[in-house]
């Protein structure tokens, strides 16, 4: 399993790809995506991920709308348009990040992407 640490960082750049992949999705969506697409490595608690998702809401990029499910009121994030723009470019920074890593810890970079 990821450490915590190391995921601090990272989780707005992996909630902004998994939008513009997805859309909208909720919470328990979002954490269930990291875990099917991390092979259960990473494991995003809610202590992690909301504090995460507010911060991208209060700087304009996701937006959130309540839908009541039967007696639930369950809420979805989607990009907005800022949001869009700002996710290429923070995963360009991303992958020049763990290109830059792998060089610093002599691991093979690899430049092409």
């Amino acid at each position: 399993m990821i450490s915590q640490d190391l995921l601090k960082g990272s989780i707005r750049t992996i909630v902004l790809k998994l939008l513009s992949d997805h859309g909208r999705l909720y919470g328990y969506e979002l954490t269930r995506k990291v875990e099917e697409l991390s092979d259960g490595r990473i494991k995003l608690t809610w202590g992690a991920l909301y504090p995460s998702l507010h911060k991208l809401e209060a700087d304009g990029l996701i937006v959130s709308e309540e839908i009541i499910i039967g007696k639930r009121v369950r809420r979805y994030y989607s990009l907005s348009e800022e949001g869009r723009r700002s996710t290429v470019l923070r995963l360009d920074d991303f992958v020049e990040y763990i290109n830059t890593m792998k060089a610093i810890l002599s691991l093979k970079p690899d430049f092409s992407v």
